[in-house]
């Protein structure tokens, strides 16, 4: 026989399916009447569903239908490319885009000389409108000339490739935790000091050149990464 919480879960994820994000779902005693179950085992299976990042609960409000969680692989795409492969419109917005030498630790990066142009780009990246990531990448100015001229609200990838014949064929990871500062929490739409996934990428092109270096701060309750690992 299924658990009585495991019943309860299942109603309400069938529950979840037909509701938009951000609706409130039926009270704990109306659920506990539709399952014929305890409150306590409503609260069991509520409780079960907030874990996995299916619902949150509001103190004082209740308990919510939370955004679609977008899982990603690790592998070399764009935000843009991830975001309409799983049915999602991606979107935009600059934040700033401009042009500065190099610092000692950047030229490192993009193995450039220290105090050679590099472009600055900013933009906080929408997934069906919402808030998932806010992004800084820096690339060497002088493979790119008159970049930052260009629409630089879709997929800079793409961007690359028809105007620059570039292609980013390889990259290098580094992904961890930390909390979001206060103007970072309001981009996402998040309180201050909200768990977030660092990712930070350098990009090489098929010729074996650095061609970005990045940062991207993305909700760790709407995203996560995926690792499949091979004996």
């Amino acid at each position: 026989m299924v658990a009585k919480h495991l019943q309860v879960r299942e109603h309400v994820l069938a529950l979840i399916d037909r509701m938009p994000p951000d609706t409130l779902l039926p009270q704990e005693r109306e659920l506990a009447e539709q399952c014929e179950v305890s409150r306590a085992t409503v609260r069991q299976a509520l409780q079960s569903l907030i874990e996995d990042g299916r619902i949150y609960s509001v103190r004082g409000r209740g308990t919510f239908v939370s955004q679609r969680r977008i899982s990603k692989g690790l592998t070399l795409t764009s935000f843009s490319d991830d975001m309409r492969a799983r049915d999602l419109e991606p979107g935009s917005r600059l934040l700033a885009a401009k042009q500065s030498p190099a610092g000692d630790d950047l030229a490192r990066h993009l193995e450039i000389r220290a105090g050679d142009p590099v472009y600055h780009v900013e933009r906080l990246r929408l997934a069906d409108g919402f808030p998932m990531c806010v992004e800084t990448i820096r690339l060497p100015a002088t493979p790119f000339p008159r970049l930052l001229d260009h629409d630089l609200a879709g997929s800079l990838y793409q961007l690359l490739a028809s105007r620059y014949r570039t292609t980013v064929a390889t990259a290098e990871q580094h992904i961890c935790a930390r909390a979001l500062d206060r103007r970072n929490a309001d981009l996402l739409g998040v309180p201050p000091r909200s768990p977030a996934l660092q990712v930070r990428r350098r990009g090489i092109d098929s010729r074996g050149r650095v061609v970005e270096y990045g940062e991207s701060l993305y909700r760790a309750d709407r995203y996560d990464f995926e690792l499949t690992i091979h004996r």
